[in-house]
C-alpha cells in the first residue's frame, strides 16, 4: 500500500489539540495543498483564510455562542472546547455563488496534506451559521479577513498537533457496491 493510501485510511477527527502552533512550513504545505486542489473548469472560486490569532479565535467562539446560545447540545463545553476546538489554526473557505464541491474537495487536499505531516484536522460546518446571509456578527468577521459579504461560507478546518487518539470509527461497508 502507498503512502498516500495509508495517510487516507489513517486520517480521523481531532477535537483535542496541543497549544504549540504549526510550523511555518508546514502551513506552506497546507496553503499549497490548497491551491493545488482541482475545481470545476478550473474556476478556483475558493477563498481560503489561514486564522492563527489566538485573540480572533475566542471572540469569535464568542459571537457564534451568542448567535447558537451558550447550552446549545453539541457545543455544552462551549469555554473549553470552542467551535474551533482549541486548534491553533482555523482554516476558512467562502465562495461567490454556492460552490460547495469545490470547497469540499479543497478540504479534502487540505485535511490529507495534514495527517501526512502528523497534524490532526476536524472539519467544521457549524460555525457557518455566523455567516449566514445578513448576520452582521459574520460580516464583521468577513471584513477582518477580507472577504466579501456577499461570499458564501463553505467550510472550516481546524488544525494542530493532535492532544488524543480516539479510537477509529466503524464505517458502513454495505454503503459501497460494484456495478458491472
Amino acid at each position: 500500500m502507498n503512502e498516500v493510501m495509508k495517510t487516507i485510511l489513517k486520517r480521523q477527527t481531532i477535537r483535542e489539540y496541543k497549544p504549540e502552533q504549526i510550523t511555518d512550513e508546514q502551513l506552506d504545505a497546507l496553503m499549497q495543498a490548497a491551491l493545488r486542489a482541482p475545481s470545476g473548469r478550473n474556476g478556483q472560486p475558493c477563498h481560503v483564510r489561514f486564522v492563527q490569532n489566538a485573540e480572533m479565535l475566542k471572540e469569535m467562539n464568542v459571537d457564534f455562542k451568542e448567535l447558537v446560545g451558550y447550552d446549545t447540545p453539541a457545543y455544552t463545553r462551549w469555554d473549553t472546547n470552542p467551535v474551533y476546538h482549541n486548534a491553533p489554526t482555523f482554516i476558512v473557505l467562502f465562495a461567490e455563488g454556492e460552490s460547495y464541491m469545490d470547497g469540499g474537495i479543497m478540504c479534502e487536499n487540505i485535511c490529507i496534506a495534514a495527517e501526512g505531516m502528523g497534524l490532526g484536522t476536524c472539519i467544521i460546518a457549524s460555525v457557518g451559521a455566523l455567516f449566514a446571509d445578513g448576520n452582521e456578527q459574520g460580516n464583521k468577521w468577513k471584513r477582518a479577513w477580507d472577504i466579501p459579504e456577499e461570499y458564501k461560507f463553505l467550510i472550516a478546518i481546524a488544525v494542530g498537533y493532535p492532544d488524543e487518539k480516539p479510537e477509529m470509527k466503524p464505517r458502513f461497508e454495505d454503503r459501497i457496491k460494484v456495478i458491472k
